[in-house]
């Protein structure tokens, strides 16, 4: 996710952009918590791990003012996000400076970003062009009975689940998926067809769907959620809130999916905020229809 910036200006002097560690990221995650971001309680290390070389801490006498990641995912594509300069220092010039040093990592690479509202016409001067809105929607967790076909994620789904996944995004990431599926207190099921296996024989099984849901700052969060069909998203929607029930929980949701927004307004979620999804050039084709829960509005 991108949210304040800096109009352009000359590069501040006294502004040292570097690459930043695990260990620099805590203030970063606390900016983006007090925009109302929500960052996942064990995200940091997830985000470390597709991509360690790709986040940014401008500081200024050594004390962090800036910060932004962009995360390469193979040789195509590449995702910003936690675009922020602290507030008090804004106006200054540090968050374009930090900007264009951090871009360059991408180097020839198609860009995507998840926008908020009001920076959405600076990304579009820095050429991103939009392709959907997502909407944020909140609510509490209903309690549900175990759906049919849905099971907690084995550690041996890991490839089935790599495969699917990368039929739902512009790039793989199997990196992040090892870490995302598995992590401390991230909670993760499938959805699967069954079938051969009468009389003794090997039965088949086919992925139909995967979802996780995570603790958050404010309120857990659910995400992807990608599956083959609207019943399939239901399915996993209903195990991962049963995960958290009576727990406030956000999904974001891709507006263009008429399905996915139908499936948490009957759950009582109503939208809290939203951004854009911008590219800056094609990416790869995928299964939009299958995306009822973006994985994270910070890598995508």
């Amino acid at each position: 996710m991108t949210s304040s910036a800096d109009s352009p200006s000359a590069a501040p002097e006294d502004l040292v952009v570097t690459r930043a560690t695990p260990e620099d990221w805590p203030v970063v995650t606390g900016w983006a918590a007090d925009e109302g971001w929500n960052p996942g309680l064990s995200d940091t290390a997830g985000f470390f791990a597709q991509d360690p070389e790709g986040f940014f801490v401008g500081r200024v006498g050594g004390e962090p003012v800036s910060a932004i990641s962009v995360v390469n995912y193979g040789d195509a594509y590449a995702f910003l996000g936690f675009y922020l300069v602290r507030p008090d220092l804004r106006g200054r010039g540090y968050g374009i400076t930090t900007w264009k040093t951090a871009l360059a990592h991408a180097g020839s690479r198609t860009v995507g970003l998840d926008g908020v509202v009001a920076q959405q016409h600076n990304y579009r001067r820095s050429g991103f062009e939009p392709a959907y809105r997502t909407v944020r929607f909140t609510g509490t967790a209903p309690a549900a009975g175990t759906p049919a076909r849905v099971r907690p994620v084995r550690r041996e789904d890991l490839a089935a689940i790599t495969a699917y996944d990368a039929s739902c995004n512009p790039a793989d990431r199997p990196r992040f998926l090892e870490y995302w599926l598995m992590a401390p207190g991230h909670r993760a099921f499938v959805r699967e067809t069954v079938t051969g296996g009468a009389g003794g024989g090997n039965a088949s099984r086919a992925l139909t769907g995967y979802g996780v849901v995570r603790p958050g700052r404010d309120a857990h969060r659910i995400g992807p959620l990608f599956a083959d069909t609207a019943e399939d998203a239901r399915a996993l929607f209903a195990a991962l809130t049963a995960e958290v029930a009576g727990s406030a929980v956000a999904i974001d949701v891709p507006e263009p999916n008429a399905p996915a927004v139908a499936m948490v307004e009957e759950a009582d979620f109503t939208p809290s905020f939203e951004t854009a999804r911008m590219y800056t050039g094609p990416v790869r084709e995928f299964a939009r229809e299958r995306i009822f829960g973006v994985t994270t509005l910070e890598l995508g």
